[in-house]
């Protein structure tokens, strides 16, 4: 993955939720926070950092929670990541809107910035989503075809012959949430003081036209959900052309 050529040709901010108790990837997850965890012998937020880079985006604010003084040892000022990292803390679960909400006084000055979940590594470009936020829109969510967890066996309806056979292909009749996504400021007068964007704000917004979907239909994508996926996460970033 190329580097942005002019190191500051963009002045998004990208906010990182980092907060989950990452339950699925326990007993991992009891003492190491989930964005640590390892793929490739460097945690998940050093590749996320490494994605936000290539796409001119070096501010980061992390939300953080669960295990938040390992995260913040660990990443420090993001001085030696170069990046320039803040952090918002949570003493309580707040949930993905409630964390976003808890970083409002990192955030006063930004008419628009990037949220992207802790576990998501992906190639897709962050900055296109901002270009569908205007003044009747308040966010915006990347939406990627449906990756089935099966393979897929055509075959004809009639005489029963099989066609072919798909190993875990795209379903572009379906289409689902990336956890990447690009707000205006005024995404706080949606946010709930605790609660998911999920159950809250992301329904409000649709029931008002406020929310867009930006499809990416040929973008490596993952979220990092079960220790499986720690496994195929490998493959995936090595995969991505990252400059290490």
């Amino acid at each position: 993955m190329q580097l942005c050529k002019e190191r500051r040709c963009c002045k998004l901010k990208a906010v990182i939720l980092a907060g989950g108790y990452g339950k699925r990837l326990r007993p991992l997850t009891e003492n190491i926070p989930k964005p640590l965890l390892n793929i490739l012998g460097r945690p998940i937020l050093r590749w996320q950092f490494e994605w936000l880079k290539a796409h001119g985006i070096y501010e980061i604010i992390i939300c953080t929670g669960h295990l938040k003084e390992k995260i913040m040892e660990d990443v420090g000022s993001g001085q030696k990541f170069g990046v320039k990292v803040g952090y918002a803390v949570e003493d309580e679960p707040l949930g993905t809107g409630g964390a976003l909400n808890n970083a409002i006084h990192l955030l006063n000055k930004e008419e628009t910035f990037i949220v992207i979940n802790g576990d998501v590594l992906t190639d897709l470009n962050p900055t296109e989503l901002t270009r569908t936020l205007r003044d009747d829109v308040v966010g915006a969510v990347a939406v990627i075809p449906l990756p089935s967890p099966y393979g897929i066996v055509s075959f004809n309806t009639d005489t029963l012959n099989i066609i072919e056979f798909k190993e875990k292909p795209r379903l572009f009749d379906y289409w689902i949430n990336a956890g990447v996504y690009a707000f205006t400021f005024k995404v706080f007068d949606y946010l709930p003081q605790q609660g998911d964007l999920e159950k809250t704000t992301f329904p409000e917004l649709a029931s008002r036209g406020l929310l867009k979907a930006v499809p990416f239909s040929e973008c490596k994508w993952m979220s990092i959900d079960t220790h499986k996926d720690l496994e195929d996460a490998e493959k995936l970033v090595k995969s991505m052309g990252f400059n290490l």
